[in-house]
């Protein structure tokens, strides 16, 4: 199959699965081509989607650190024929994602309202 091709079906593939989660993620080259995203639609996270057999990561992480905006974090969104979508990113930011997770179940656990601070 030809590359090019193979890469945007992984794109359209990859934002219908993060539309099943309910984010409102397109293409990001549909639109002219100018914004210079795989995909679009998933807040502060810069997505390189890699639809390959064999991928370096180690470059694929390099352009998506590369062409992140500040406040962004770069993920590669990576998967083979026949195997689950998979997620890498830098450990540094994937720390920091868990921490935001898990102080949001900290708050959970004790029956704290997010925005208010006042007890359930």
């Amino acid at each position: 199959m030809n590359v090019k091709r193979k890469g945007k079906r992984g794109e359209l593939e990859l934002a219908k699965k993060l539309r099943e989660y309910g984010y409102n993620c397109r293409r990001g080259q549909q639109y002219s081509g100018i914004e210079g995203k795989d995909v679009v639609g998933l807040p502060h996270i810069h997505i390189e989607c890699k639809r390959q057999e064999r991928l370096n990561i180690y470059e694929a992480i390099a352009q998506a650190v590369n062409d992140a905006k500040e406040g962004e974090k770069p993920a590669v969104f990576h998967r083979k024929n026949h195997c689950e979508w998979l997620v890498t990113m830098r450990l540094s930011d994937w720390i920091e994602l868990y921490r935001e997770w898990e102080g949001g179940i900290w708050l959970e656990e004790r029956g704290h309202c997010g925005d208010t601070g006042e007890a359930k």
